[in-house]
C-alpha cells in the first residue's frame, strides 16, 4: 500500500501529469465528430502529446497495445484500439481514454463524447455513469473504506435500472501505471482497504445499459458487453488530502 502514497513532491509531479492528461481530452473535443476515425483521433492526441506536450503516452506498446489511446465506442466497454477503418457516425458515444508519463508519473482520465444527434436513451447513460464517478469521488477522504465507494457507485448506477461492470475497476497510480489498490466501483460500506491521506488512485466506472457481463473479442484488448447493449465510462485520477480529495485531472469545465 505505500507505493502508492505520493510526498509532497511526488504529489507535484502527478499534479502536472494530471493535469496535461486532462488538457489532451479538452484539446481533443471539437474533433470527435461524424466521420472522423478513431485512428485520426489517436493521431491527433499522439501529435499532440509528444510534440506540444513533451510527455509520453502510456498505452503505446503497454503489454503490447498498438495505440497512444484507447476508444470505445457504444456497447464497447473499455480498451477499444483506434483503427482507420472504424469512422464515428451520428448517435454514437464513445469514450476516449487518455493516460501520460511526465517526468516518470501518471495522470489517466476518460471522458464520454455525444457524437451529433444521440438518443435520449444514450445521453441518460452517459450522464448517469458521470454521475457515478462524482459520486464515488465525494466519499473520498481519510478513514473511509474502499468499499463505500463502491457501495455508492454501485447504488446509483442501479437505482437507474443499469448495472457496473465487475470485471474491471479503477487502480493505484503513481510511477506504475496500475498499482494496488484495486478500485472496486461495486460492494458494501465499511469494507476494503482503509483510504489514508497522501494514496493516489483512479475511480473509473463502467456503466452498462443491459447486463454487467463482458466479453473480449479476439484482438485480445477490446472489452464489449455480452449482450451487446451500451456501456460508459468516465475516469479521474484522485488524490486523497487530510480532509477530503483533489481530483488531479479535472478539466476546466468542472468545479469540486
Amino acid at each position: 500500500m505505500a507505493d502508492c502514497i505520493q510526498t509532497a513532491e511526488e504529489l507535484e509531479k502527478m499534479r502536472i501529469a494530471g493535469r496535461l492528461a486532462a488538457e489532451v481530452l479538452e484539446m481533443i473535443e471539437p474533433y470527435v465528430v461524424p466521420g472522423v476515425t478513431t485512428g485520426e483521433l489517436d493521431r491527433i492526441c499522439h501529435d499532440y502529446m509528444v510534440n506540444e506536450q513533451k510527455v509520453i503516452p502510456a498505452p503505446l506498446n503497454y503489454r503490447g497495445f498498438p495505440k497512444s489511446i484507447c476508444t470505445s465506442i457504444n456497447q464497447v466497454v473499455c480498451h477499444g484500439i483506434p483503427s482507420e477503418k472504424k469512422k464515428l457516425k451520428d448517435g454514437d458515444i464513445v469514450n476516449l481514454d487518455i493516460t501520460v508519463i511526465k517526468d516518470g508519473y501518471y495522470g489517466d482520465t476518460s471522458k464520454m463524447f455525444c457524437v451529433g444527434n444521440v438518443a435520449d436513451h444514450a445521453r441518460r447513460l452517459v450522464q448517469v455513469a458521470q454521475e457515478c464517478l462524482y459520486k464515488g469521488i465525494s466519499v473520498v477522504r481519510p478513514g473511509v473504506r474502499l468499499g463505500d465507494i463502491g457501495h455508492v457507485i454501485q447504488q446509483h448506477a442501479e437505482s437507474h435500472f443499469y448495472s457496473v461492470v465487475r470485471d474491471y475497476c479503477g487502480h493505484g497510480i503513481g510511477t506504475e501505471f496500475h498499482m494496488e489498490p484495486q478500485v472496486l466501483h461495486f460492494g458494501r460500506p465499511n469494507t476494503g482497504m482503509l483510504i489514508k491521506e497522501g494514496m493516489t488512485f483512479t475511480i473509473e466506472p463502467m456503466v452498462n445499459a443491459g447486463r454487467h457481463h463482458t466479453k473480449v473479442k479476439k484482438d485480445g484488448w477490446t472489452v464489449e458487453t455480452r449482450d451487446g447493449r451500451l456501456s460508459a465510462q468516465w475516469e479521474h485520477t484522485l488524490a486523497v488530502t487530510v480532509d477530503g480529495v483533489e481530483v488531479l485531472t479535472a478539466r476546466k469545465d468542472e468545479k469540486f
